[in-house]
């Protein structure tokens, strides 16, 4: 799941996912991070869910993928699209 919060010039985006599934870390990885791992990892929230929050420029596409343990990598269905193997998102 995707959440977004409009600022001046910028969208900050949170990318949620279920505290649960897929079990262990999982990161955010994506053109806006040079697809390193290390640099968004999500992290529980108060209602369980975990979520990284990225800030990004506004009117700007963005391609990205989560990263689960055992290099299990996954897209979000509630992307705004898809280019072949990666999710995009619109801000």
């Amino acid at each position: 799941m995707l959440e977004r919060k409009k600022l001046k010039g910028r969208t900050q985006v949170t990318f949620v996912l279920p505290g649960d599934e897929p079990a262990g870390p999982v990161s955010v990885v994506g053109d806006f991070n040079h697809w390193n791992p290390a640099a968004h990892p999500l992290e529980v929230r108060a209602d369980g869910m975990r979520a990284a929050t990225v800030t990004l420029p506004a009117h700007s596409g963005h391609s990205f993928r989560y990263l689960a343990a055992g290099d299990y990598w996954f897209d979000d269905e509630q992307a705004d699209g898809h280019d072949g193997a990666n999710s995009r998102i619109h801000t």
